[in-house]
């Protein structure tokens, strides 16, 4: 399956715990003010990618304990990045994904619900510059939250994970 990507990262420690490999997904509807990648957001900019090969990349390094879905955004190719992370998890992988959507939103889609039930942690909400904070861990602005996903889904209210 093909998917418009702005770039890979093979080791990152940025994107979530431990070592990761960051799929930048290209164009992004929110274009948040102060955003840390703008050059994700024009959806006819980065380059197209088979969701195969990139697994084939990250399923390659044996030192990677999770893979991260960014962007851009990446819920606005749901079906692809769920590829990618049903690989992930199927390799022993955690998954993590960064969305200017909030978790109640994605909750109103199929196709970006059937992403998220794939996803461990989501870090969700639009980037508020006024909220922005160096000193928050994996998010940066106050209003994201870190979410347990599968407890959330679990459970039915959002569950969110201590910012330590």
């Amino acid at each position: 399956m093909n998917m418009r990507i702005s770039g890979l990262v093979n080791d990152s420690i940025v994107d979530g715990p431990g070592f990761r490999f960051a799929v930048f997904t290209q164009g992004c509807p929110h274009m948040c003010p102060g955003c840390h990648n703008p050059q994700t957001h024009d959806f006819g900019g980065g380059r197209d990618m088979d969701t195969s090969e990139i697994a084939e990349k990250f399923l390659a390094n044996p030192l990677l304990d999770g893979i991260t879905l960014t962007g851009g955004e990446p819920f606005r190719q749901p079906e692809a990045c769920r590829v990618l992370a049903e690989a992930a998890r199927e390799a022993g992988l955690n998954v993590w994904a960064y969305s200017g959507y909030t978790y109640e939103e994605i909750q109103r889609n199929p196709a970006m619900r059937a992403l998220l039930s794939k996803v461990d942690v989501l870090v969700d909400g639009r980037f508020v510059l006024a909220e922005r904070s160096l000193s928050l861990r994996f998010r940066g602005s106050r209003n994201q939250r870190l979410i347990d996903v599968p407890k959330s889904l679990e459970s039915g209210t959002v569950v969110q994970l201590p910012d330590k």
